[in-house]
């Protein structure tokens, strides 16, 4: 199972991409629109995003989101209850089993593992 789209980081991207990830389990969609918001919120409408879904040898969905800017790193953040962002990435970090970012000269990939349902 591997899923690939080439799309460009906009608000109405969103929406999109949960529908092509529609046979995929709620923490998948989730996660793959949490991290393409992070690219709209930080590096801007119409960042071109390379957006996967791929499975691993452990039997854990993996999704990675890679962007051209390689120096733009996330950061997990402790959003108050009255803050109107910055919960993204935590939501990310309870539903992974792990995640992390992978820099290259000219892009990065942020990535996290989720678990198979059940497990």
């Amino acid at each position: 199972m591997t899923f690939e789209l080439n799309l460009l980081a906009t608000p109405k991207a969103v929406p999109e991409l949960r529908h092509h990830l529609r046979t995929h389990d709620f923490e998948v969609r989730l996660c793959a629109t949490e991290l393409l918001t992070n690219v709209i919120d930080h590096l801007g409408e119409g960042t071109p995003v390379t957006v996967r879904v791929t499975g691993t040898d452990l039997g854990h969905t993996r999704v990675e989101v890679t962007d051209p800017d390689p120096r733009a790193l996330p950061t997990l953040l402790s959003a108050s209850k009255e803050a109107e962002s910055g919960r993204g990435l935590m939501l990310v970090d309870v539903l992974a089993q792990r995640w992390g970012v992978d820099q290259g000269a000219d892009r990065k990939t942020v990535w996290c593992e989720l678990a198979a349902p059940g497990r």
